[in-house]
């Protein structure tokens, strides 16, 4: 069976790139999740600063494998036609960086201190997301969903019918455990796997505990992620283990480990692998 490939982000290392890149070849980590190099979110990158990623990047022969964009993690009552925009910039980006797979959100309705009336907002929500398939898909290119907490799409079910409702091989799911754990879900993995899993493209690496939500590294939180590479594993997943380990800062906008938290957290995710037999490509 082929392996999984190990990436990660790398501001959450530190904001050079060079650093980045150093700490990932180290680490035998070959893949780049680009949400921010020198302290400029992709999306506000020129197409200079995109080439020298890119450059840098194939220098360390270390591929970006996504694109963390913060499309998406906007207000529902922002016009569509902004986070449009913002991805047709996205997917010039990612011409210059040589990955297809653009993270995205599902948007902040106006009240969070709840989700409990979040539902309701689903049927605009599919509309949005169909919207920005289509365009990325014309391009050539995937959406990968994140389950952010406080987004529309923060929870197993209404992830299922976000990307069920767009019906696009073109939106998968990204499957983050923290987050999940973090909007009070358990035993995610146990009740979740069979809603989920057709939709599966990408893969989260963090962990979190139920009793306060603080982040933790893979395998020391109740994210189940021993139990979700064991899934991943029986059913032939290939793809990227993507790490954000978020273990000293875990903001709304952003997160930050920095070396030795990537290190750790690398080294945490590799243990856990090693117990339920998961290989490397």
């Amino acid at each position: 069976m082929a392996g999984v490939t190990l990436s990660a982000f790398g501001d959450e290392i530190a904001e050079p790139l060079e650093d980045q890149l150093k700490l990932l070849k180290e680490l035998k980590v070959n893949g780049l999740e680009c949400r921010a190099a020198w302290g400029t979110n992709v999306l506000r990158m020129t197409d200079e600063q995109a080439q020298q990623v890119r450059d840098l990047c194939d220098a360390a022969g270390i591929p970006v494998r996504c694109i963390g964009s913060p499309i998406g993690k906007s207000p529902l009552a922002d016009p569509i036609d902004k986070e449009l925009a913002n991805l047709d910039r996205i997917i010039e980006i990612g011409e210059i960086l040589g990955t297809k797979h653009i993270r995205i959100f599902s948007f902040y309705p106006a009240d969070t201190s709840t989700n409990a009336h979040y539902d309701q907002y689903v049927p605009e929500v599919v509309d949005r997301l169909g919207q920005l398939t289509e365009r990325a898909s014309s391009a050539g290119y995937y959406l990968l969903h994140e389950n952010e907490k406080d987004i529309v799409g923060d929870t197993p079910e209404r992830c299922e019918a976000l990307v069920s409702g767009v019906d696009s091989p073109f939106l998968r799911l990204i499957w983050d455990p923290a987050n999940f754990v973090q909007v009070g879900v358990d035993k995610l993995t146990d009740r979740y796997w069979d809603l989920l899993s057709p939709y599966i493209g990408y893969i989260h690496i963090k962990d979190a505990r139920l009793a306060d939500g603080t982040v933790t590294a893979a395998g020391e939180g109740d994210g189940q992620i021993p139990e979700l590479l064991t899934r991943l594993k029986e059913s032939g997943y290939s793809g990227v283990l993507a790490l954000e380990p978020h273990l000293k800062v875990a903001a709304h906008s952003t997160g930050f480990s920095g070396m030795d938290g990537m290190t750790y957290a690398v080294t945490a995710l590799r243990k856990v692998m090693a117990d339920v037999g998961m290989a490397e490509a």
